[in-house]
């Protein structure tokens, strides 16, 4: 591996963790620059069918106080 990429790697690891994840989430977006259409597409009917059954009173909302809550309570729980 080059001695640049080395350094940069030992300089980062030295970083807490919030500026490592930064970092890492960073290069992760910078690689991910094609998207799939048929995928985007997909999770826009997704969304606006989970939008319309909400409005429609198909399914009741959790707020996230009470989602986090049970997953203190209980990590393993998923439903």
């Amino acid at each position: 591996m080059d001695t640049t990429i080395e350094k940069i790697i030992e300089q980062a690891l030295e970083m807490p963790p919030k500026d490592r994840a930064a970092i890492a989430e960073r290069l992760i977006l910078s690689l991910d620059t094609q998207t799939d259409s048929d995928v985007e597409v997909t999770w826009q009917r997704e969304i606006q069918q989970r939008i319309a059954e909400i409005e429609k009173g198909e399914v009741v909302c959790i707020p996230w106080d009470t989602v986090r809550d049970r997953l203190r309570k209980n990590p393993r729980e998923t439903g």
